[in-house]
């Protein structure tokens, strides 16, 4: 599967549910994620699910650090 192939809408659907996935399982980890949601995606999706998650949770930090990533100098 080539991800360029891709839609808009299977991205967004992909943050969709893997936001709903981590609202129901704050210590889950990317393996369960898979495990428990994977099915619902082409099995080459793995990578983006992932990675989707590892936005989710970074974007949640910087909500509660207040952090914004940027370099303070």
């Amino acid at each position: 599967m080539r991800f360029r192939k891709d839609k808009p809408a299977d991205l967004a659907w992909a943050r969709t549910v893997v936001t709903a996935w981590r609202d129901g399982h704050l210590t889950g980890t990317a393996e369960q994620l898979i495990a428990e949601i994977g099915g619902q995606f082409h099995p080459d999706f793995g990578p983006v699910l992932r990675s989707v998650l590892f936005t989710v949770d970074r974007h949640r930090a910087r909500q509660i650090t207040g952090a914004t990533g940027e370099m303070v100098q």
